[in-house]
């Protein structure tokens, strides 16, 4: 796998700072990117960018006839020359204040190294990118998971390496290699505990520039993803999980939506470099309860 260096800043992106429009940009035109940036994009452009142009669209029109101004873009997060594009066309409207990072692969749907290649290095890239034009007073929220939350301890070696490590040495780290992360469901744990760590470390960064960055890691929401997942080969343990949670059934994109706008809006301005996990208490019932390994 051939990654793109990443160690210099881009600096001939144009802030068009003359102007008082703010810039939501969401990557992952699904379910609960958009449930987040209808919370907090009243009064502001919305870019939504994704892989795929018809998602995308698809996305603009539904919160365009609800009365966002939206336009959209195509990203791929693991290229460095594609998010940087999608920098410049985000300064090109405004200023960035918003970034809803909601784009990745599950494990049913991806292989272990495209899985690190875009849940965890893709991740790290668009904090990076973002981190260096997010504006004084901007926040950003990064869709985690659940997932995260089940992968045992790791040492303080490994979770200071996946939040610090530079970003182009990132996927050489040899606890990430095809020897050691040998399914996709490994794969997608590590990623998922990496960018909550990530989130920590970017914090300090963007707490320089007078900016707020966390993680939500949501258990079983019901998406189109998700339903990949319950139809898929691990569906049975889905199931199991959802039932034996203290809750008793899966999440909504509105009740993710809701811890976005706080950690993006007035009332969360407290709360930076932190992971929100809300599983319905999925996490709880596996370390505690009936869903514990025996």
């Amino acid at each position: 796998m051939t990654i793109k260096k990443t160690s210099q800043p881009s600096n001939n992106i144009k802030m068009n700072n003359n102007n008082n429009i703010e810039v939501i940009v969401v990557i992952g035109a699904g379910s609960i990117g958009q449930a987040i940036a209808r919370r907090v994009s009243a009064g502001k452009h919305v870019l939504l960018a994704d892989l795929r142009k018809e998602n995308a669209d698809a996305a603009a029109k539904v919160l365009s006839e609800a009365g966002f101004d939206v336009s959209t873009a195509v990203v791929d997060v693991s290229s460095l020359e594609s998010v940087r594009n999608l920098v410049g066309t985000a300064a090109a409207i405004g200023k960035i204040h918003g970034l809803i990072h909601a784009a990745g692969v599950s494990p049913s749907q991806a292989s272990p190294s495209t899985i690190l290649k875009v849940d965890l290095f893709g991740t790290a890239l668009v904090l990076e990118e973002f981190g260096n034009v997010i504006e004084s007073g901007g926040s950003g929220v990064v869709i985690a998971s659940q997932s995260g939350h089940r992968l045992p301890a790791l040492t303080l070696e490994q979770n200071k390496a996946l939040a610090t490590t530079p970003v182009d040495d990132l996927l050489t780290l040899s606890f990430l290699q095809p020897d050691q992360v040998k399914d996709s469901l490994h794969a997608y744990q590590l990623s998922k505990r990496g960018n909550s760590l990530r989130v920590m470390a970017e914090a300090v960064r963007w707490g320089k520039r007078g900016a707020r960055i966390n993680t939500i890691s949501p258990g079983i929401i019901i998406t189109p993803l998700a339903k990949d997942e319950l139809s898929g080969p691990r569906g049975d343990g889905y199931r199991r999980m959802i039932g034996l949670s203290a809750v008793g059934r899966a999440g909504t994109p509105d009740e993710v939506g809701t811890v976005g706008a706080l950690l993006m809006g007035r009332d969360g301005a407290f709360i930076t470099g932190s992971d929100f996990l809300m599983d319905g208490g999925v996490t709880a019932a596996y370390w505690y309860g009936e869903l514990a390994p025996r």
